[in-house]
Formats: C-alpha cells, sequence, structure tokens
C-alpha cells in the first residue's frame, strides 16, 4: 500500500534541509498517515481508511460526506 491519503491523495514531497551555512541536502517530507475507524451512520457500519491528520480533523468538523463531496469521491471509492 502506498504512501498516500486515501481521501486527499496527499503523498510525500521532495525538498532541502538548509544549515545556517546555507548547505542543502536533499529531504523527503513524507506525509503523517495514521489508521483510522470511522463510523458510517447511514450504512450502520464501519470503515477503516488510512488518512492524513489534517484529514481527520476535516471529518471531525464536516463529517465524512461532506469530505468526500469535497474531494470528489464516493463512499464506494474509498471502502471496499
Amino acid at each position: 500500500m502506498s504512501r498516500r491519503c486515501q481521501i486527499s491523495k496527499v503523498q510525500a514531497q521532495n525538498g532541502h534541509r538548509v544549515s545556517h551555512a546555507n548547505n542543502k541536502t536533499k529531504h523527503l517530507f513524507r506525509v503523517n498517515l495514521q489508521p483510522k475507524r470511522i463510523f458510517i451512520a447511514e450504512e450502520k457500519r464501519w470503515v477503516r481508511l488510512r488518512i492524513t491528520t489534517r484529514m481527520i480533523r476535516t471529518i471531525d468538523k464536516v463529517g465524512l460526506s461532506a469530505a468526500l463531496k469535497k474531494n470528489g469521491l464516493t463512499l464506494k471509492d474509498v471502502a471496499a
């Protein structure tokens, strides 16, 4: 399974660590993925997702169905 959020599709980015002497070394900025069980009230079942912490906060605020709609997804796209 790739290191990518199942809802927002956020993945790792490349960049540099810059020292005080302005030396640049390559660095990989990884995504903060967390396994999360989310209850779907409409279907009365739990869904297990690997999502970013930012997406967890968004789901807590607006709900799973609104977060999926905002990213152009349906429940069948993310939950098998």
